[in-house]
């Protein structure tokens, strides 16, 4: 007599390969139709640099990469050695 078969774990969905490979699409699609609208919208301008196109899609990856750069840089600052709770 045969063992019967045992289901694989299923993976959590926003783990699956084909989530994240369609997550990015979805992702840098929605991130080019909104700096692509920037053409046909008027920024109302408050500094000048606001003003420029594709302006904000810059900030926002300028900024996302220095909170990046900050973290890495936060953690070695903070970092405890791997024996720290041992007796």
């Amino acid at each position: 007599m045969k063992a019967p078969k045992t289901p694989k774990k299923q993976l959590h969905w926003l783990v699956r390969p084909r989530t994240i490979r369609l997550l990015w699409w979805w992702g840098c699609g929605i991130l080019a139709v909104v700096t692509l609208l920037g053409l046909a919208i008027h920024p109302h301008a408050y500094f000048g640099i606001d003003g420029w196109w594709a302006f904000n899609s810059l900030f926002g990856f300028a900024t996302c990469a220095a909170m990046v750069v900050g973290a890495k840089a936060l953690a070695l600052i903070l970092k405890r050695k791997d024996t720290y709770y041992d007796r």
